[in-house]
Formats: structure tokens, sequence, C-alpha cells
């Protein structure tokens, strides 16, 4: 699981643990429970330390051995994320409430995410993107096209 991967990275260049959470703005250990799968790194972490290892979204959850793809964008649109979501979700004929109930969450929720309101969790965003071979990178607006299939 991509937990493993953030702890390869880290090593890889020789942080420790605190390090990573100076440049998340969390303490050390923190950092530790997401290094162990204790709990899911928030998003907007994981995207940070995605940029600060110069990787992609797909390469941290093992989707793709490709570490970075060409024209990344480094930040990330709330607003153009909800509209691929909604596309996605479109293309495959799914509505709302059962991408909630696959989700195992609101229809509401998926509805603030297609609005732009909020960013897709981070567990969703796995799920969704393992299930249905989308990259990641992709739906969260970092690239132009779906790279999976």
């Amino acid at each position: 699981m991509f937990p493993e991967r953030l702890k390869e990275l880290r090593e890889r260049i020789g942080l420790t643990k605190t390090e990573v959470g100076s440049i998340l703005g969390i303490d050390r250990s923190q950092y530790g429970h997401y290094e162990h799968n204790y709990v899911t790194i928030p998003i907007k972490h994981l995207i940070t330390l995605c940029n600060y290892y110069d990787v992609s979204l797909d390469y941290i959850f093992e989707f793709a051995n490709i570490r970075q793809y060409n024209d990344i964008n480094k930040e990330i649109d709330k607003k153009l994320a909800g509209i691929r979501l909604k596309e996605f979700r479109k293309q495959n004929k799914i509505t709302q409430s059962k991408l909630a109930e696959f989700l195992n969450t609101t229809f509401s929720t998926i509805s603030s995410y297609e609005r732009g309101v909020n960013l897709l969790s981070t567990n969703y965003l796995y799920t969704i993107c393992d299930k249905y071979k989308i990259s990641a990178d992709y739906l969260m607006g970092r690239i132009n096209k779906n790279t999976r299939k």
C-alpha cells in the first residue's frame, strides 16, 4: 500500500520523520502514523509531498511506475477536481447516490466534492482510481489526460 512508498521516498533522500513533519507543519509522531498506515494522510499533505519529492499521485499510490508526468499542475484547483469527478461519474453512468454508497459516505459529501467545495479525501480518491483505473493526477486536475485505462 502507498504508505510504504512514502517511507521509501523519505528514506531515499535521507529525511527524518521530524523533517517531513516540518515540511507538512505537523509533528514527527503524526507523520509516523501516516507511514505506518495507522491514519490516512490527508490529501493536502499528500499533494505537498508529491510536489516536494517531485512525484505523481499515481506513483505514490503505486498505480504507475512513472515518477512524474510532463506539464503537471502543482496547485490543486478544487473546481476542476469537482468537474473531473462529475465527468467521471457520468461517463460511468454512476449516480451521486451510487457513488456515495460505494464509498460508504453521503450524497451531500459527493455533491460537495463535485461543486468544488472540498477535495476528495485520500481514501476516496484511492478507492475510485483503483477500481475504475483512472489516474489520480487526472482526477485531481494535476494532468490533462487520463493515463490509466
